[in-house]
């Protein structure tokens, strides 16, 4: 497996592949890498003759400094991982090489609202940050295929926005959520969570699959939503949001009868852990 941390390297590098025919899969992280980032690499692997994997924590996404500093940072379990399903090559660049003109900048393009909802209420910001950083890398590394996990379905939203309004000929991929056995969405912010957390964090699967049931025997939307936030409100847990919206526009779907694809939503605190999921509903 082959390491870079200049930009300029890695181009090269690209360019000299893409003159032999390979085709690229890229598959963008923050690190902290666990068996959700794995299975993407490996998609990419088996799609494309080179995959790309870059470990970059981010900063203009983050909207709090003490949430970047504490994210976790792993180079070395990470390289070791990535070697294990025989990835090609990894990006491990510093923030002045993917911002060599400052931070500044944002979303390059408009968010048509998909950022405002769910995360973009409790995180402003947050998606400009992705946006910029997503469209960075995705202009360094010029890839045929972006991976990315359903586990940030928002996120996956916003960058599919992305590529059809920059007209980038890419084609995403979106990868079903890797889970544990009990349930819980795989994350990197999972190594944070206390024993305790840890072991009653699975709930907020288990409020999924009630919001599908609830769901699918045509309960009242507004009704489900409120019954699973109580279910969520939990000693050592604060609930922020469960949302059922439209797949495609993220809005509230009310009557879904109405829309082709419907997604079940949350976040919730664990202690000092925020967690995400969600879950799709409907899908025509």
């Amino acid at each position: 497996m082959l390491l870079l941390k200049q930009v300029e390297s890695l181009q090269r590098f690209l360019r000299s592949r893409k003159e032999a025919g390979d085709t690229i899969g890229f598959v963008p992280t923050m690190g902290a890498l666990h068996e959700g980032h794995l299975a993407l690499v490996r998609k990419a692997r088996s799609e494309n003759t080179l995959s790309v994997c870059s470990i970059f924590v981010n900063p203009t996404q983050f909207n709090e400094s003490g949430d970047l500093d504490a994210y976790p940072r792993l180079p070395g379990p990470d390289l070791e991982a990535l070697t294990s399903v025989g990835n090609d090559v990894v990006l491990m660049p510093s923030v002045s090489e993917i911002y060599p003109n400052g931070k500044s900048g944002g979303a390059p393009v408009d968010l048509a609202g998909l950022d405002q909802p769910m995360e973009g209420a409790f995180r402003p910001g947050h998606f400009a940050g992705v946006a910029q950083v997503v469209d960075r890398l995705l202009d360094i590394v010029q890839p045929h295929r972006l991976y990315m996990g359903q586990k940030d379905y928002q996120q996956a939203a916003i960058i599919g926005h992305l590529l059809r309004e920059t007209g980038r000929p890419v084609e995403l991929r979106v990868h079903p959520t890797i889970r544990e056995a009990d349930g819980l969405a795989m994350s990197s912010r999972n190594l944070r969570l206390t024993p305790d957390h840890r072991e009653r964090a699975p709930s907020l699967y288990q409020t999924l699959q009630w919001i599908k049931e609830a769901y699918l025997q045509g309960e009242s939307v507004a009704q489900i939503e409120q019954v699973a936030m109580d279910r969520l409100d939990q000693p050592g847990f604060r609930p922020e949001y469960v949302q059922i919206v439209d797949g495609v526009t993220l809005q509230p779907a009310r009557t879904p009868d109405q829309h082709e694809v419907v997604v079940a939503c949350l976040a919730c605190w664990a202690g000092d852990v925020r967690l995400i999921d969600n879950l799709i509903l409907k899908d025509n």
